[in-house]
């Protein structure tokens, strides 16, 4: 490819309203180009890192044996509507209707749409077990579309779904394309973690997340160095970090803690560690009739140590909560505890609620919490002697750095993630809602197991710049680099050796299938290396006069600090070296 045939593009700095290196990164290089909000063109420039990205995925999933298909963009929601998920999605569901007034929805997802394939197509045990794919654009109305192709509205994805008749062979299914995932990644040449992961609102039995590992992820994962111990934190189990409850030392008191309403306060103002403290945090829940009017609520009080945060994500699968909770309003919480948020605990309510304690909390003694009282907290406290044990005792907080491993190893490590990857093994929340049943060997109906298996195409883009990049640009794996080499020859367009020996090593690179950009515009040097450096191609080649004539050219990785001479016979052979590392 010569530079004059193609599309580049360049900016000096990135638009204003972009906020993380990649959106501001792929705008800069002319790989994206934004349309609306979360909605942006793919120039020519990004879209051969997807192509690329999506020929390694195709070639996986086909060793895999999945099926390749195409399911469309637009669906009918009497399939949504048979799962419940028409109703339960929120906004981020786009619904539309057509001329006739009925009801379609830009997919986000398609498990309906597969499900409905299996029932109809898939209908002896002989058939079965089966894995289609998909590769297709989706859309999700985010409320904040933001960080450009990391959180779009419209992006593309890999979706496959596999069928079996049992949890055996759906566990089998499952493994295979776990195995995939871990040689798909590898080949894209990213450092990424498999971590299990809350299976959300997909639902299903187990999932784990593929994870780029980032120091801007969003996502937090927690390790443990010295064993296969591996969890996104929303699901990493978090032991008790006061082993057993000790007998109480102290006595209760009242204690004025003036402007002190937060546990970092307290404990700085009472001179004691922030350990001794616990935290409270007021949840409700709301019980309706079938009219969907308002039966009753009911008033959760969650307590944490102080130096620890809420797992919300646990929180929601406690018995009670498990149908969906909100934190309690301000009106709600005076009614229960006399006082505003800030000052409250356990002892002296007003109104009954529902007390949940953290293990750590449940083991704690001589603890001090709020007084329900402006001002006022309680030291002292101890389980027993001064309030009832808690209704319920859970985990439902969130590991820190230097906790014990649930696996019991070593202790937990944590990094920040990119979340590119997901699979689930569902077993049958779709098929028994969609009725999707193959005969068995006797004749007789059961239902399909099932899993599935998403990637996040363009959003790999976007992860892939965020572990790597520098000052200067972007630094792509060659893999899925938009092209492996470039050539940058100085006077071009004025030294005919320059380009009879560009031109010649263009045709050489190319004739052994290198994808290989030679920039034949005639930029100056300076402007020419810091646009392809932008752009991260991972080698380049320097072609001039003067190194011509004493036979040599340069080379440079992108990841090199300085560029090194080679001699101007072996640079093919050079080249084919360094590709092949």
């Amino acid at each position: 490819m010569k530079a004059s045939q193609f599309f580049v593009s360049t900016l000096k700095e990135a638009p204003a309203d972009a906020e993380v290196m990649s959106h501001k990164l792929m705008l800069r290089a002319g790989f994206i180009k934004r349309l609306g909000a979360g909605i942006y063109t793919y120039m020519p420039m990004g879209l051969r890192v997807i192509r690329k990205v999506e020929a390694i995925i195709r070639d996986e999933m086909n060793r895999a044996g999945a099926i390749e298909l195409l399911m469309p963009v637009v669906q009918p929601a009497e399939l949504w509507q048979e799962t419940g998920r028409f109703q339960k999605m929120g906004p981020e569901l786009l619904r539309v209707k057509d001329r006739h007034d009925r009801d379609f929805i830009i997919q986000p997802t398609s498990e309906e749409v597969i499900t409905d394939i299996a029932r109809q197509e898939l209908r002896s045990y002989r058939a079965l077990p089966k894995n289609f794919y998909h590769i297709q654009t989706k859309f999700r109305d985010e409320r904040r579309p933001r960080f450009g192709v990391m959180r779009g509205r419209e992006f593309t994805m890999k979706d496959a779904y596999s069928f079996d008749r049992d949890l055996d062979s759906a566990r089998k299914s499952y493994q295979a394309m776990f195995d995939a995932y871990v040689r798909i990644f590898e080949r894209l040449g990213l450092q990424f973690r498999a971590v299990a992961a809350d299976t959300g609102a997909i639902g299903g039995e187990v999932s784990q997340e593929f994870q780029v590992i980032a120091d801007t992820g969003e996502d937090a994962l927690v390790y443990c160095p010295t064993s296969d111990f591996a969890a996104n934190i929303e699901l990493a189990e978090a032991l008790p970090a006061v082993a057993q409850r000790a007998a109480a030392t102290a006595a209760l008191q009242r204690t004025p803690t003036p402007k002190a309403s937060t546990c970092a306060d307290v404990a700085a103002l009472l001179g004691v560690p922030l350990q001794t403290t616990v935290k409270s945090l007021v949840l409700a829940t709301d019980e309706t009739d079938d009219a969907g009017d308002l039966k009753q609520t009911t008033i959760w009080l969650l307590l944490v140590r102080g130096d620890h945060s809420l797992n919300e994500v646990k929180a929601g699968k406690l018995a009670g909560l498990k149908a969906g909770y909100r934190f309690a309003t301000a009106s709600e919480i005076e009614d229960h505890f006399g006082c505003k948020p800030g000052f409250l605990g356990p002892i002296g309510l007003r109104k009954p609620v529902k007390v949940v304690a953290d293990r750590t909390v449940a083991n704690m003694s001589d603890f001090i919490c709020g007084a329900n009282e402006p001002d006022m907290h309680i030291t002292g406290v101890n389980w027993g002697r001064d309030l009832p044990e808690p209704d319920l005792v859970a985990d439902i907080r969130n590991v820190l750095e230097g906790d014990p491993s649930p696996d019991g190893k070593g202790v937990l490590a944590i990094q920040r993630g990119i979340e590119v990857g997901h699979v689930f093994l569902l077993g049958t929340n779709y098929t028994k809602a969609m009725d999707a049943t193959y005969l068995d060997e006797s004749g007789k109906p059961q239902l399909m197991m099932m899993g599935c298996y998403g990637i996040g195409v363009t959003r790999i883009l976007g992860a892939a710049i965020e572990q790597r990049h520098d000052e200067r640009g972007m630094l792509w794996p060659t893999a899925i680099a938009p092209f492996s080499v470039v050539i940058c020859p100085i006077g071009y367009d004025r030294s005919a050796e320059v380009q009879a020996a560009a031109d010649q090593l263009h045709e050489q690179l190319e004739a052994l299938g290198v994808d290989v950009m030679l920039d034949n515009r005639g930029e100056r040097p300076g402007a020419m290396f810091a646009d392809w450096e932008l752009i991260g191609v991972p080698h380049r080649v320097v072609l001039s006069d003067r190194g011509l004539k004493e036979g040599k050219v340069e080379y440079q990785g992108r990841a090199d600090a300085q560029a090194s001479a080679v001699a101007a016979t072996e640079v093919l052979d050079f080249v084919k070296a360094k590709l092949a590392s």
